[in-house]
């Protein structure tokens, strides 16, 4: 498992507009770069990030290849109830990692 670093307020106003930061740690190899031994490196990078908010996908993003090792998305959602948020990373060579939080809303 990749290790993740997750923000998300402890609390909102119903209706408020609230910043969610996420980072996780992968190497996000393009696939083009020679290694030690000058062979290309395989291709190894997180494809699709997607955040659900109690079942239903408010953020989606594709990664590519240029995309900076250990990718760090921050995004706002209008906080309307209290609810978990799932954050789903899905990648090359079957990587999936998924992480969740709870949003407070009052």
């Amino acid at each position: 498992m990749a290790r993740t670093l997750i923000h998300v307020p402890k609390t909102a106003q119903a209706g408020e507009v609230v910043t969610i930061k996420t980072l996780i740690s992968h190497p996000m190899e393009t696939g083009f770069r020679p290694g030690a031994d000058g062979r290309i490196r395989p291709r190894d990078i997180i494809t699709e990030f997607t955040c659900l908010y109690d079942g239903e996908t408010v953020f989606r993003a594709e990664l590519f290849p240029a995309t900076a090792a250990n990718p760090y998305l921050t995004f706002t959602l209008r906080a309307t109830q209290t609810g978990t948020l799932t954050f789903v990373w899905r990648g090359d060579n079957g990587f999936a990692q998924t992480e969740t939080a709870t949003l407070t809303v009052t």
